[in-house]
């Protein structure tokens, strides 16, 4: 694999089955880490929406049935719940890299390590699924997630400061409570399974601190008071708590930004 990562990654993006767009994101990193990718950037092509499986089918999230895991169904839908948060990741990830140029090869570095991670836990939730008797795309799912990017599409900034440090943030928050309540159930096989992808996720997140705050030191912007101001003027509500302040810390959080998070919870 040669030429432009933009190219590369614009091929990832297409796939609509997940074993090969797994397949190609791996591919692809390990490509540009062995150098044979350039950062030549051509015009951004409208990729339009990015491929994936006829299945799920995707529904308002209001439709999507609540999970009860004191059954082996209801553990499966939960984990086929993750597994589209995990899929649909991957392509944010990916159009991360593909939709913003111009910034330091750094940041091309880390969108295509969290690509790669993302799909390692899709397929990590996808083997549980079949263990269970079940295969991605047997449950109904939501496109919250993919439609956040559309939102964020034309400002790296915004797209920073709302998709890892909300959306993605906000599985710091629920993870270490459905890691409880599987352990309840005896889920060991599921549990291990989460609790490698919050320890990931606390990364990703940081990731998305990382650049946040190296575009507010470009445009001259004050980072706390940025963030604060971008989830009142693009969010209809405030980031629910309670929050996991130890990860989000971690994550790149200051103590004033968590503070101004709980008190919009107020």
């Amino acid at each position: 694999m040669t030429g432009s990562v933009f190219t590369s990654v614009g091929d990832c993006l297409a796939a609509g089955d997940p074993a090969e767009k797994i397949r190609l994101t791996e591919a692809t990193l390990k490509a540009w880490r062995a150098g044979l990718l350039s950062l030549d950037s051509g015009e951004v092509a409208d990729i339009g929406e990015p491929g994936r499986p006829l299945l799920p089918q995707l529904v308002h999230p209001r439709e999507v049935p609540r999970r009860r895991l004191r059954s082996p169904k209801g553990r499966a839908a939960l984990i086929h719940a993750i597994a589209h948060i995990e899929f649909n990741a991957i392509n944010l990830a990916l159009d991360a890299v593909y939709r913003f140029r111009d910034l330091p090869r750094d940041y091309y570095e880390d969108w295509l390590q969290v690509a790669a991670e993302e799909a390692r836990h899709f397929s990590l939730l996808r083997t549980r699924l079949r263990e269970l008797g079940h295969e991605y795309g047997d449950f109904t799912a939501h496109d919250g997630l993919w439609d956040m990017a559309r939102k964020t599409a034309h400002d790296p900034l915004l797209r920073m400061a709302l998709v890892p440090r909300v959306l993605e943030a906000r599985g710091l928050d629920v993870t270490p409570g459905m890691i409880a309540r599987l352990e309840q159930a005896g889920d060991s096989e599921t549990v291990a399974i989460l609790q490698v992808i919050l320890r990931d996720e606390v990364g990703h997140v940081a990731i998305g601190s990382r650049w946040f705050k190296y575009l507010c030191g470009q445009r001259g912007l004050e980072p706390e008071e940025t963030f604060h101001n971008l989830l009142h003027a693009h969010l209809s509500h405030a980031p629910r708590g309670p929050f996991n302040d130890e990860a989000r810390l971690r994550a790149g959080f200051s103590a004033r930004e968590l503070a101004m998070l709980s008190a919009g919870n107020e």
